[in-house]
């Protein structure tokens, strides 16, 4: 498979573009639609072509996700987690998007910038720049 570099800034722009729209949430639904959203994203595999490592890795994430509605520590390890999966989709399994073969490699560059965001306690962007000053 062909990587273009397209395939590497769509998942970057992708990214910012889900820290900042989540960013206008107000604090604890940011926090509570993150973990909606990683449980959604640990079980988009399902029938992905590693048997049955598929469920095994949805009921992990799905625990970081209910851990999550506490703590983005857990957000964060379930997005780490998921660019792992990812990784092995891209390698051995099907991707994410089945007409899209390079998918699951922009799904794995896509998640560590926003598992780093939620690691770093999800903080909104758009009181970045009045802080700094």
């Amino acid at each position: 498979m062909a990587v273009h570099p397209v395939d590497v800034v769509v998942p970057v722009v992708v990214a910012v573009l889900f820290i900042a729209a989540t960013s206008a949430f107000k604090e604890p639904q940011r926090r509570n639609f993150n973990a909606v959203v990683i449980a959604g994203a640990g079980a988009a595999y399902l029938n992905g072509g590693l048997g049955v490592w598929e469920f095994a890795f949805t009921a992990v994430v799905t625990y970081c996700a209910y851990k999550g509605l506490n703590s983005y520590r857990f957000i964060g390890l379930g997005w780490i987690l998921h660019t792992g999966w990812d990784v092995m989709h891209y390698l051995y399994g099907n991707p994410i998007v089945p007409l899209v073969s390079t998918s699951s490699l922009g799904c794995a560059i896509c998640d560590p910038f926003i598992a780093a965001w939620c690691l770093a306690g999800a903080p909104s962007v758009y009181g970045l720049a009045t802080r700094a000053k």
